[in-house]
């Protein structure tokens, strides 16, 4: 299947360059009636087409290993807009890092510096911070995920739907790429505040 050569391929690109570390991203993807997730603790460094559960668009768990925690994320992803076929969320550094920072704008927290985060991806909201895979992560991205296009969840880190794995690939990019030049820009001119969990 195309769509696992084309996921295998982003997982290693991203891991191979640091934006994926360890265990702890995950990248899922629509195909006709079904839904393919990485698995449960698979590394994007030496992920496999093998390595992704198959779950119905209920979420029904049909085959393959244990689905990734993060699971609801993607289906309130998916939920949220038809136009979205690929999901994926990662820990990368400067993304991650400007999800530690307070924001005043919730719904659009990246500064526009350069337009193109706007036009690949659009307005990126900030999540409320709740553990990794919990119920109360779910419930803050439930009652954020209509009001921006992509995500940072609060100390935590990014997460963005595309029309298809390349189109989410080139928005998780860009808006890395957006995070890191407002970092570079916004902390020379004077100190952020930083939130701990």
């Amino acid at each position: 299947m195309e769509n696992l050569k084309t996921a295998v391929w982003i997982a290693h690109s991203l891991f191979e360059r640091g934006k994926a570390t360890g265990s702890s991203a995950n990248m899922s993807f629509k195909e006709k009636d079904r839904i393919y997730i990485t698995g449960s603790g698979t590394c994007f460094g030496t992920l496999k087409e093998e390595d992704f559960s198959v779950l119905t668009l209920d979420g029904e768990w049909i085959s393959g290993p244990k689905p990734s925690k993060e699971f609801p994320l993607h289906k309130m992803m998916y939920e949220k807009s038809e136009d979205i076929q690929a999901v994926i969320h990662t820990h990368s550094f400067y993304a991650t890092l400007w999800s530690c920072a307070v924001h005043e704008n919730r719904t659009d927290c990246i500064p526009q510096y350069t337009p193109y985060l706007k036009m690949k991806l659009g307005t990126v909201g900030l999540v409320p911070y709740g553990k990794p895979g919990s119920e109360e992560l779910f419930s803050a991205f439930r009652q954020c995920v209509s009001g921006s296009d992509g995500f940072l969840l609060e100390n935590h880190g990014p997460i963005v739907g595309g029309k298809n794995l390349l189109d989410a690939f080139y928005c998780l990019e860009e808006l890395e790429e957006s995070a890191r030049m407002a970092w570079e820009i916004e902390s020379k001119q004077g100190p952020l505040s930083f939130r701990k969990i």
